[in-house]
């Protein structure tokens, strides 16, 4: 929905806000004409479904070379021959003879290299993946992200990755936007956003992410409660009847507000740097909150085997980081 409304792309009957700012231009004023001249040549979408993204009546080709013969006028002989081009540089194979094949001939991670190749073809400068690898098994969504990643330092274009997944978002976002009943609570660099989460929405869905050192059958944290409604939110904070850091007289009337953090000071070499001020208030209502470090094990080079009848080699240290801090902490085995 979010990339539907900066595309333009919802129905007559919905209500937008807002502003959507593309190199200083606001696209909410522009009218349907002028939106058609940035859709595709400055901003290209990946779609989440790929199957219904694609038409099923249409051949592959005929869908490549759409676009490129719409909004680059190219002749026929160009527009296939640049088809090809593109579905080699995303992976398929024989892109020549796939041009002729339709979309429920290919498998769901061919269907969803054809739509990057589609949202690719005019080179746009910024590229809205909408949920790719949903649907996919986990060594196709692997591959699906690491082509993102790579058309992305290619050609120099910026990457909106819209995820539910946050192994995802740690390994591919440079910087996250958390949201929650429409609007923004928190923003920031990936790292700290994981390592130091402020908002509790934030804490609450990194505390739900299943650990592999949980015991067997371990019961999975969850969110307590249900989402607000979107058509009649409640006054003050939308989390506040799931979160249990919300005092009722401030979080029913004020919704916390976004808050910068300072620049840090420099600090003497081997000194850990000050923990930065909050990016909203939620810090303050909770007291006696504590943050929610993901711990980082750095293993050294691995010993290699011993011979048949030698004496074992001796156990080594493991060093343990906590993402965010300056100190390494040695732990016996």
């Amino acid at each position: 929905m979010l990339i539907r409304s900066i595309l333009g792309l919802l129905p007559g009957t919905a209500v937008r806000g807002g502003h959507v700012l593309l190199s200083g231009d606001d696209l909410t004023a522009y009218g349907p004409a002028e939106m058609r001249s940035v859709l595709g040549l400055r901003l290209g979408t990946v779609f989440q479904d790929p199957m219904t993204a694609l038409n099923p009546v249409r051949t592959i080709g005929t869908q490549v070379t759409e676009p490129l013969r719409v909004h680059l006028r190219m002749s026929r002989r160009e527009a296939r021959d640049e088809a090809v081009r593109l579905l080699a540089s995303v992976g398929i194979p024989d892109p020549a003879r796939m041009l002729r094949r339709y979309p429920h001939q290919l498998s769901g991670g061919m269907r969803q290299r054809v739509t990057i190749a589609m949202a690719l073809s005019c080179r746009p400068d910024v590229l809205f993946a909408d949920e790719p690898t949903t649907a996919l098994d986990v060594t196709i969504q692997d591959q699906v992200l690491r082509l993102l990643h790579r058309l992305r330092e290619e050609r120099d274009m910026a990457v909106v990755l819209v995820s539910h997944d946050l192994s995802v978002v740690a390994q591919w976002a440079d910087e996250v936007i958390v949201m929650y009943a429409g609007r923004v609570v928190e923003r920031g660099p990936a790292a700290e956003v994981f390592a130091r989460p402020r908002m509790p929405y934030t804490e609450a869905l990194l505390q739900a992410a299943p650990r592999l050192t949980d015991p067997v059958h371990h019961r999975l944290r969850v969110i307590p409660g249900r989402p607000p409604d979107l058509v009649d939110l409640p006054q003050g904070c939308a989390f506040r009847a799931r979160c249990p850091y919300a005092t009722p007289p401030r979080c029913a009337e004020d919704a916390p507000p976004l808050l910068t953090d300072h620049p840090p000071t420099p600090t003497p070499a081997g000194t850990p740097p000050p923990h930065p001020e909050p990016r909203n208030d939620h810090r303050d209502r909770g007291r006696g909150r504590r943050p929610f470090p993901l711990r980082k094990t750095v293993s050294g080079p691995q010993p290699p085997l011993p011979l048949r009848g030698s004496a074992p080699p001796p156990p080594q240290k493991e060093v343990s980081k906590v993402a965010g801090s300056g100190n390494a902490h040695l732990r016996p085995p």
